[in-house]
C-alpha cells in the first residue's frame, strides 16, 4: 500500500475526487454518454479506446473559483462542442496534406476549432458564458507571457501560435514584418461555420508559413489525444464467413467514434459466448460430439439421498465453488474491469487460547458497558400502552368527546419489538502494510464481533486484498476471505479472527462495491459498512484512478441507503493532510486512531455511534 506521506512534496498532490466526480457527471450528461470516464492530464484530450476524456491540469494551483471555471470550460468544450460539432472527416483530410510543420498545423486547427466552438456553446447555452470569460482571461495572459519568451528564444513557430491565439481575442500583437501579414487571412476564422472552414483558412496560410519557418513548433498547447485513424479493429471469428463491404462506414463525429469503441468493448465481454454460438461446444473432440464422452468428468451431481454422506458432499461442493474465480465484468466500476476475484472462508489456524482469553477479559468491561447503555436506551424508547392522552392514536371509545369538558380520546401503543433492525459488515484491508498492526486489528475486530453477537445483530466480517505478484494487464486477482458470514448467525469465530494475516495490495473501491452488493440484499432497515484500512488504495494500475474509484464507490453505496464509515489505522499521529485525504474519500465519516492502543477505543466509538442511530429509530 502506498502512503500519502511521499518523499517529494509536489508528488503528494491528490485528486479532488468530489470535484472530478461532479465534472464526470456533467460530461456524461452533456454528451449523453453514460459510459464516459473523466481524468486529468496535461492537456484536455480524447481517448476513445478507453472510453475516456481528460481535462487539463493547467487549472490547478489557482484560486478555487478560477480552477472550477477552468475545468467547467474544458468540459463544455469537450462534451458540448467537440463531441458532436467537430468533423473527423475534415480533420483526416487536413492531416493528409504533406508539410514539414505538422505540429504547428495540427495545433492551429484545434485552436481555431476551440474559438469557433466556444462561441457556439455560449450562444446555445448562455449559462456557460462566465466559465469561458474566465478561461479567456487566464489563457490570454498565459499566451502573452509565452509569446515574449518564444520570441526571445527564436522559437518562431511557437510564437506564431501564441500570437494567433491573441489575435482571435482582439489583441494587437506583432511578430515581424514577414509573419504579420498572415494574420489578415487568419482573421477569416471569425466567420467560420465548420471544421472544413477552419481547415481551409489554415491551408491558405500554411504554404507561406512553410516558406518563412525553418522548424516546427516545440511546445504543445493543444493535443487531440488518440489519432483519428485509430478505429476499432474488425471482428472475425473462426467458423463464420464475414461479408466485408467494399466501402467501410466512415465515422464523422467524436460521438460516433466513442460509440464504436464502446460497442467493441461490450462485444469483447461476451467473446466466450460468441465463440460458443458460432462454433458449437468449444470442447468438441476432433471426431465430433460422439467423441466427447471420452473426455474427463468435469462436474458431478448430488442426489437427494438421506444418507450421512450427503452433507459432506454439499460441503465439498461449496468449497469447490469458492475456489472458482469470478469476473468483475464491468459490475464494479470501470477501474476494475480486469479483476477476477475469489471468495472463501479464512483457514482457522492454531491460536493462543490464553491470549484470546486475556483480550476478551480486557474488553469485557467495554462490552458490558455498551450493552447496558443500549438496553437502557431501548427501554426508554419502549412505552407501554397509555390512554386518555392529548395526542397519539385515536381511540375507538369516542364517548368522552361528548361527555367530557376536556376530552382525551388518544392512546399510544406498546413498541412491537426490542430487536435492533440493523445489519453490519466489516471490511478489513489485508495489504502488506498491515503486518505491524495485526495484533491491534485482531483485538478491534474481536470487539466488533463480540458486541454484535451479544446484541444478536447479523454481521459479516471479510478481509480483502489483491495478489500483486499475479496481477497484470489481462487480469488482477483479488481475494475475499470471510471471518464471519451472515449465515453463521451468532456463532463465535474468534479462531478465524486470530488467523487474520497481511498479504499484498488493496483495491478499496472494488471491495466496497462487492460488499455493498451483499448488504443491498439484506431486509434490515439500517445497514452499515465499516472499513478498516491504513493508507491509500494501492493495486495494479490503481493509483490516482484508485482514489477516484474509491470515492465513487462510497458515494454509490450511500445512495443505496448503506452508511459507510472508515477507521484509519495508524501507528503515528494523524496529520491534517491525511485527515483531509480521508475526508475527501469518506466525507465526515472517517475517524483515525493516532496510536496502536486507540484501535479498540475508536472501534467502540464507531459502534456506539451507529447503534445510537438505530435505537433512536425504534
Amino acid at each position: 500500500m502506498t502512503s500519502i506521506n511521499r518523499f517529494i512534496q509536489f508528488n503528494n498532490e491528490t485528486v479532488d475526487t468530489r470535484l472530478l466526480n461532479r465534472m464526470e457527471q456533467l460530461a456524461r450528461a452533456l454528451s449523453s454518454a453514460p459510459y464516459l470516464r473523466l481524468s486529468t492530464r496535461k492537456l484536455w484530450e480524447f481517448r476513445p479506446s478507453e472510453g475516456a476524456v481528460s481535462m487539463s491540469v493547467f487549472w490547478r494551483h489557482r484560486p478555487k473559483e478560477i480552477e472550477q471555471a477552468g475545468y467547467l470550460s474544458d468540459i463544455y468544450l469537450i462534451s458540448a462542442g467537440f463531441w458532436r460539432h467537430f468533423s473527423l472527416r475534415s480533420w483526416r483530410r487536413f492531416e493528409q496534406v504533406e508539410t514539414h510543420l505538422p505540429e504547428l498545423a495540427a495545433q492551429l486547427l484545434l485552436m481555431a476549432e476551440e474559438f469557433r466552438l466556444s462561441d457556439r456553446i455560449t450562444a446555445e447555452r448562455p449559462g456557460t458564458k462566465h466559465a469561458f470569460e474566465v478561461r479567456e482571461k487566464i489563457v490570454t495572459g498565459f499566451h502573452s507571457d509565452q509569446l515574449e519568451q518564444n520570441r526571445k528564444k527564436g522559437f518562431w513557430a511557437d510564437a506564431f501560435l501564441n500570437a494567433a491565439y491573441l489575435k482571435l481575442r482582439g489583441k494587437d500583437v506583432s511578430l515581424n514584418d514577414e509573419l504579420d501579414p498572415l494574420f489578415l487571412a487568419w482573421t477569416e476564422l471569425f466567420s467560420a461555420d465548420s471544421t472544413a472552414d477552419s481547415a481551409r483558412t489554415i491551408q491558405k496560410i500554411l504554404p507561406q508559413l512553410e516558406y518563412l519557418l525553418n522548424s516546427d513548433a516545440l511546445h504543445t498547447y493543444y493535443t487531440f489525444g488518440e489519432p483519428a485513424e485509430k478505429m476499432p479493429p474488425p471482428r472475425y471469428h473462426e467458423g463464420i464467413e464475414a461479408e466485408q463491404s467494399e466501402e467501410e462506414e466512415e465515422i464523422d463525429t467524436i460521438e460516433e467514434w466513442f460509440q464504436s469503441w464502446h460497442r467493441e468493448t461490450e462485444l469483447n465481454d461476451a467473446a466466450a459466448l460468441e465463440y460458443e454460438l458460432e462454433r458449437g461446444d468449444s470442447k468438441l473432440a476432433d471426431g465430433g460430439r460422439e467423441e466427447e464422452g471420452a473426455g474427463e468428468v468435469e462436474q458431478t451431481g448430488t442426489g437427494e439421498s438421506q444418507g450421512e454422506h450427503r452433507e459432506d458432499n454439499l460441503a465439498d461442493e461449496q468449497r469447490k465453488d469458492e475456489k472458482k474465480p469470478k469476473k468483475a465484468s464491468g459490475r464494479f466500476g470501470s477501474a476494475n474491469d480486469g479483476v477476477v476475484y475469489y471468495e472463501s472462508r479464512i483457514e482457522a489456524l492454531p491460536f493462543d487460547r490464553q491470549q484470546l482469553q486475556q483480550w476478551r477479559s480486557e474488553q469485557a468491561p467495554y462490552v458490558r458497558a455498551l450493552l447496558k447503555e443500549m438496553q437502557k436506551r431501548m427501554q426508554q424508547r419502549i412505552e407501554s400502552e397509555r390512554t386518555n392522552l392529548h395526542a397519539g392514536r385515536l381511540s375507538k371509545n369516542l364517548l368522552p368527546l361528548v361527555t367530557d369538558e376536556r376530552p382525551k380520546p388518544f392512546y399510544r401503543k406498546t413498541a412491537p419489538s426490542k430487536q435492533l433492525d440493523a445489519v453490519f459488515s466489516l471490511m478489513i484491508d489485508g495489504s502488506a502494510s498491515m503486518v505491524d498492526k495485526l495484533d491491534e486489528t485482531k483485538q478491534a475486530v474481536l470487539l466488533f464481533h463480540d458486541v454484535l453477537r451479544s446484541l444478536k445483530i447479523p454481521h459479516e466480517i471479510a478481509v480483502f486484498y489483491e495478489d500483486a505478484y499475479e496481477a497484470g494487464d489481462d487480469k488482477q486477482p483479488n481475494y475475499f476471505e470471510w471471518l464471519h458470514k451472515f449465515t453463521d448467525g451468532m456463532t463465535d469465530h474468534a479462531a478465524e479472527i486470530l488467523s487474520l494475516d497481511a498479504h499484498e495490495d488493496n483495491r478499496d473501491g472494488f471491495a466496497i462495491r462487492w460488499m455493498a452488493g451483499r448488504l443491498k440484499q439484506r431486509p434490515e432497515k439500517h445497514r452499515f459498512m465499516l472499513v478498516f484500512s491504513d493508507g491509500e488504495p494501492s493495486a495494479y494500475n490503481y493509483a490516482d484512478n484508485g482514489i477516484i474509484d474509491t470515492a465513487q464507490a462510497v458515494s454509490e453505496t450511500e445512495k443505496m441507503g448503506i452508511e459507510v464509515m472508515h477507521l484509519f489505522l495508524s501507528g503515528e499521529s494523524t496529520s491534517e493532510e491525511q485527515a483531509a485525504f480521508y475526508r475527501m474519500l469518506y466525507g465526515n465519516k472517517s475517524v483515525s486512531a493516532d496510536s496502536l492502543e486507540q484501535f479498540v477505543e475508536q472501534t467502540l466509538r464507531l459502534l456506539k455511534r451507529t447503534l445510537h442511530l438505530v435505537v433512536q429509530a425504534l
